[in-house]
């Protein structure tokens, strides 16, 4: 199990069946505020909902495997962080997160995916991470801003939000030479 220390307060723990219940409740007890920008909180009905979601992650092939975090801050669950569609052979990953509304506009998210960026770059092997940000999920769009990830452009009505809206999404990236450079 990979677990990265982001600072003395919060750390990121590769996701288990055991966090089922925290992310459920997390989920559950903040419907209206998460499922303005996350679709899969309107699917997540049960805590069996989530029990699938983890086992799909925790049981897939291992060329598949993905890394997904829990956000605990002062050993508490306070969201989630982690790489999606990851392209070993062209050496690509996206990171995708969200975090309890409570916990907002404290830098959490901001540390946290600079931490895996450090991850993927210089453990896994990456070239190229992305972020993808609805247009208007302003807060969210102020990640990769603040990390130096570049906007390369924005796919229009790519993703479907709860109430069959679609939305436009924002698409940013980051090189490791780009990493290596801010570094110096």
């Amino acid at each position: 199990m990979v677990v990265i220390e982001v600072n003395s307060e919060i750390e990121l723990k590769q996701i288990e069946l055991s966090d089922s219940k925290d992310i459920f409740n997390a989920i559950d007890s903040q419907r209206e505020y998460l499922g303005k920008w996350l679709p899969f909180v309107a699917v997540t009905k049960e805590i069996s909902d989530t029990d699938k979601f983890i086992e799909f992650i925790i049981n897939a092939p291992e060329d598949k495997r993905e890394y997904v975090f829990v956000i605990r801050k002062h050993n508490r669950f306070i969201g989630m962080v982690g790489f999606k569609d990851t392209d070993k052979e062209n050496q690509k990953t996206e990171i995708a997160y969200w975090l309890s509304k409570e916990y907002q506009k404290q830098g959490i998210i901001t540390k946290s995916v600079d931490k895996l960026c450090y991850f993927a770059f210089n453990e896994l092997g990456i070239n190229r991470i992305q972020i993808k940000c609805a247009v208007e999920n302003k807060s969210s769009g102020k990640i990769p801003r603040r990390l130096d990830f570049k906007l390369e452009g924005v796919e229009r009505q790519g993703e479907l939000l709860t109430g069959n809206v679609f939305t436009d999404i924002e698409i940013y990236s980051k090189l490791k030479s780009e990493m290596e450079k801010s570094s110096n």
